[in-house]
């Protein structure tokens, strides 16, 4: 039989603040039951419409789920499923016992001053990144540069008064051998009247010295990296014997294979100690 319509109910009640929030964030009003009775009908049972059935047990809440709208259901069984509407405030509001709560006391009372410190956060808090991510870099490249016994390679100083005129000298700089040469006015004098022209690597001798009576430059044979000899070959100057070529005084190639002129390293003076320093 059906029940009528006035059995079904949508009713707000006033309950104690027991609302929580599960870890899910879901919220959770744990030991609520609603005791509810349907309204009977005057069918020969002896009770009226009014009147709870006797024949037949009440029926409890069975618990309790957020519906639609943002609000609290019970689902409670009275011979047939029915939804009730609840609220769990200690005063249901008046207009919509479901409205938002009032947040306005959280708002700031001065929007530049609040603003002016959330720039001074972001400003300070860029200000220290920026400073950590320089110090990573630098320690990060620091690892990388070259250690105190390279360093200490790097340069090698050599005292003039130690080379006679018209004398050679080498020297170990990086693992490379350095022909420091004296040369005299009359070996200035030959390498400067070079005709250019018959050079195969064209290059003035005032372009390769600094000071016409030194000659500094590496000791390899631009053709395979042999070791030439000194104040030998052809023209006065290098020779290397593992291929035959021949350098000048001023250490330009003139004959054999070695297609470049020996290469000139970064050296300079150091007068006040009389000193070469190469490196």
């Amino acid at each position: 039989m059906a029940l009528p319509a006035r059995a079904v109910s949508l009713k707000p009640f006033n309950l104690a603040s027991t609302v929580r929030t599960l870890p899910s964030g879901v919220p959770s009003v744990p030991g609520i039951n609603l005791y509810a009775k349907v309204y009977g009908a005057d069918h020969g049972h002896d009770h009226g419409h009014s009147l709870s059935r006797s024949d037949v047990p009440p029926s409890w809440a069975s618990g309790i789920r957020l519906g639609g709208g943002s609000k609290f259901e019970s689902r409670t069984v009275m011979n047939a499923p029915v939804s009730r509407g609840m609220h769990t405030s200690t005063k249901v509001p008046s207009a919509n016992p479901y409205s938002v709560p009032d947040w306005s006391h959280y708002k700031t009372e001065s929007p530049s001053m609040n603003r002016a410190f959330s720039y001074f956060m972001v400003g300070s808090m860029g200000l220290l990144g920026a400073s950590a991510a320089k110090a990573t870099v630098t320690d990060f490249l620091a690892t990388m540069a070259a250690s105190a016994d390279v360093l200490a390679l790097a340069k090698v100083e050599v005292s003039m008064s130690a080379i006679p005129l018209a004398k050679n000298v080498i020297i170990k700089w990086r693992g490379k051998p350095v022909f420091i040469r004296h040369r005299t006015a009359a070996e200035i004098d030959d390498a400067r009247h070079v005709d250019l022209k018959s050079l195969r690597d064209p290059e003035t001798d005032e372009a390769r010295t600094k000071r016409p009576e030194w000659l500094v430059m590496l000791g390899v044979c631009t053709h395979l990296g042999c070791v030439p000899i000194g104040e030998s070959g052809d023209y006065g100057g290098w020779f290397c014997p593992c291929h035959g070529s021949h350098y000048d005084i001023s250490g330009r190639a003139r004959k054999g294979p070695a297609p470049l002129n020996l290469e000139i390293p970064p050296y300079d003076f150091n007068d006040a100690e009389e000193k070469i320093i190469i490196g």
